[in-house]
């Protein structure tokens, strides 16, 4: 398998509306890195999916909810979400959260 190599300047950003945005980075069949872009006040709504993802906050505050639980991020913090694991996400202070997914996100493609 080559590797996939990325150019952030060449990653198209998908507005998902709302205040997101989405640029899927470099990704294999078994791992993907997303970036999530967030305006002050926008929300990641509570959502399942099969994959494992881990979250790292690269900007920004955010207000998660998993599995019902609330806990308030910033710069540098991680998350871990198993697989199936109600998550949302409330932006306190415009930022980037950088996702991965394992397996990759078929869907986000």
């Amino acid at each position: 398998m080559k590797a996939n190599v990325v150019f952030h300047k060449d990653a198209l950003l998908n507005d998902l509306g709302d205040g997101v945005s989405r640029r899927v980075l470099a990704h294999t069949d078994q791992l993907m890195i997303v970036e999530v872009n967030f305006q002050q006040g926008s929300t990641g709504a509570v959502h399942t999916h099969p994959h494992c993802q881990n979250t790292y906050v690269q900007s920004g505050r955010f207000c998660f909810t998993v599995d019902g639980e609330r806990v308030e991020v910033g710069p540098g913090d991680t998350l871990a979400f198993p697989s199936n694991i109600p998550h949302g996400t409330l932006c306190l202070e415009a930022g980037t959260l950088l996702d991965m997914f394992t397996p990759m996100r078929e869907d986000f493609l």
